[in-house]
């Protein structure tokens, strides 16, 4: 049997409506919402013969890590290594104020040459995460256990594991008490699951113009280069 990882992001909290970066920022607590996500995902794990949870020291991650270990009689273990990316002079920074900066390029496109003023860089966050993960691997062998961390962090550990280079992290989403799964065989890591909120919400429906709207034959179907329109869907 290999080891299983249960890869766990801590769920909402409201610093998020403040629009600012909350990095390490301690006093960050889950909100209703975010609890009740935790409940939601703990039900799930129920039946799941987890035997060790571990968690970023930061609030927001033991909130949502005791949630999900309480009914398996559990203590929550603390790991530096999973804690939130040191984002330095960042921290409670306005991301409107940020974002025509030219290192907020970078972190989006190029991240692993991003280091953030006073704070650490992308490629040693992405370093810390995955050998606190394979600590946790090595102390517990043939054993279910779940993690808790931070989007980036959980971001640039599924990277690492499916194979991306850092630089394709922001391709991977990752959303508030979402699971990602890995297995870690003989054979190496293998991602089962990525970002699974136990939801399949359908996207939005496109918007039509009354011409294509309208049912038409195989000849009329196809517009003149004048009128061809792409279209798109926000998913």
């Amino acid at each position: 049997m290999p080891t299983t990882l249960l890869l766990v992001r801590h769920g909402e909290n409201d610093w998020v409506k403040s629009n600012k970066l909350a990095g390490r920022t301690p006093g960050v607590h889950l909100n209703d919402q975010g609890r009740a996500q935790a409940r939601r995902l703990s039900a799930r794990l129920l039946d799941w013969p987890i035997a060790a949870v571990y968690s970023s020291p930061l609030e927001r991650c033991m909130e949502t890590a005791q949630i999900l270990a309480a009914p398996h009689q559990l203590d929550v273990e603390q790991s530096d290594g999973l804690l939130e990316a040191d984002i330095g002079e960042w921290t409670g920074k306005k991301i409107d104020d940020l974002k025509n900066t030219e290192l907020w390029r970078v972190v989006q496109t190029t991240p692993s040459f991003a280091t953030f003023p006073g704070g650490e860089s992308m490629r040693v966050m992405q370093s810390r995460i995955v050998e606190a993960i394979h600590q946790i691997v090595t102390l517990h062998p043939d054993q279910i256990v779940l993690v808790c961390s931070h989007s980036d962090m959980i971001k640039a550990a599924l990277a690492n594991y499916i194979g991306a280079h850092l630089d394709q992290f922001q391709r991977i989403h990752v959303s508030p008490a979402s699971l990602s799964i890995i297995y870690f065989t003989a054979h190496g890591p293998i991602v089962e699951r990525l970002n699974d909120t136990g939801e399949l919400k359908p996207p939005p429906p496109l918007k039509r113009s009354p011409k294509t709207s309208q049912l038409t034959t195989a000849k009329t179907m196809t517009p003149k280069p004048s009128e061809a329109t792409p279209q798109t869907s926000k998913l």
